[in-house]
């Protein structure tokens, strides 16, 4: 319980990472370099707040009847959570015996054969997956890493039968291009887990912090993406067979 672990911040009443109100803790630290990324301040594991399991558990408690009363729960998102192993299982052993939902927001960027990723997924009721770009090349432009290890993880994911919410950021003229999106689409059809198509509107009220850290806002050209957008976005996924209807129980 006295293990620490880099926490940026946390969110006590989030609606919007995963169902009901839940309790987000945002982990410190990324192997992404995102260049749409929001939380700039997120991507050094060295910074942030240092916290124990124990401090954690007792502020959450707090909230558990919120929790329970809208069929929420807690989720761990970053930064990414998975640079810091050992405190994410010890605080998720703390977590199950609180009976409480837990959904893990990642995006991927994971050795499958590290046993304790294993052992963190035994914790994990939902696992919100955060598919940048399926096109490799741009995925290395706009993340700085390649997506093999990505795509490997969330199909590793889908064979385990771990729900997912596929999550992916409408960024014009960057994601928004109809090859990609059709190889996107054709990508979430050949697995069989996923519940969900979150569509995240491009917005660029992370600009301070990158203007503030690096100087420059790489982005600096692209508009923020509208309704029209995502509306675009979502009718190019129909058109390529990924609909509320073709997806039964699973909903864009």
């Amino acid at each position: 319980m006295n293990l620490k672990g880099r926490i940026h911040s946390v969110e006590t009443f989030g609606t919007v990472d995963g169902p009901g109100i839940r309790y987000v803790i945002f982990f410190q630290g990324c192997p992404l370099k995102c260049k749409f990324c929001h939380n700039r301040d997120t991507w050094n594991l060295n910074d942030g707040k240092e916290m124990t399991v124990e401090e954690l558990v007792t502020d959450i408690k707090k909230y558990i009847p919120f929790m329970e009363a809208s069929g929420g729960g807690v989720t761990i998102s970053g930064g990414e959570p998975t640079l810091q192993l050992d405190f994410l299982l010890n605080l998720l052993k703390e977590l199950k015996k609180l009976n409480l939902h837990i959904a893990l927001d990642t995006s991927g960027f994971i050795h499958i054969n590290n046993p304790n990723i294993k052992k963190v997924l035994e914790y994990i009721d939902l696992v919100l997956f955060d598919l940048k770009i399926i096109n490799p090349i741009k995925h290395m432009d706009l993340t700085s890493v390649n997506n093999d290890r990505i795509l490997s993880f969330v199909k590793f994911l889908d064979n385990e039968n771990i729900p997912l919410w596929i999550r992916h950021v409408v960024i014009p003229t960057i994601t928004d291009n109809e090859k990609d999106i059709k190889a996107l689409a054709e990508f979430i059809l050949s697995l069989k887990s996923v519940e969900k198509v979150d569509l995240l509107p491009y917005h660029s009220m992370g600009r301070y912090k990158w203007e503030e850290i690096e100087g420059y806002y790489p982005l600096e050209k692209i508009k923020d993406a509208t309704e029209g957008d995502v509306l675009r976005f979502q009718n190019i996924l129909c058109k390529y067979g990924l609909s509320i209807k073709s997806l039964g129980k699973k909903a864009i």
